[in-house]
């Protein structure tokens, strides 16, 4: 399962320089996961009333090119591994130009909320997982 989320590049999200700050590039991303888990049926919402939730455990981001203010980015999230307890995400970033702005891999690991500790990744998100080559 592919998730497409759209981002319009707004004042706050600039720094000194001029273009996006690669804090902002982590939130970016991190939202356009919260999207995809929603639309794989379990919200950042839904795992905060079943007691779960991920962390990430590797995020490697390689910047391409800057974005800038009013740029209109699309961040295309996509299963790509899945173990027993963590799973990687492959996220791209475009520009509105089709450029590419950044490659990214993301390792997250399932969790309990409350023993915190690892638990195995539920249901939801393996079977989203199930058709990757």
């Amino acid at each position: 399962m592919e998730s497409v989320t759209e981002i319009i590049v707004k004042e706050d999200h600039i720094d000194p320089i001029g273009h996006v700050n690669n804090i902002k590039f982590v939130s970016f991303l991190e939202d356009a996961r919260g999207d995809w888990y929603r639309k794989a049926g379990i919200s950042y919402e839904e795992m905060q009333k079943k007691k779960i939730g991920t962390v990430i455990l590797k995020l490697d981001i390689m910047f391409l090119k800057e974005a800038r203010l009013g740029d209109s980015l699309k961040i295309i999230t996509r299963p790509k591994k899945l173990g027993t307890k963590s799973f990687v995400f492959e996220q791209k970033i475009f520009n509105q130009l089709e450029e590419p702005i950044t490659e990214v891999t993301v390792t997250s690991v399932m969790f309990d909320t409350i023993l915190r500790r690892s638990i195995t990744v539920v249901d939801e998100i393996v079977r989203k997982f199930s058709n990757i080559d």
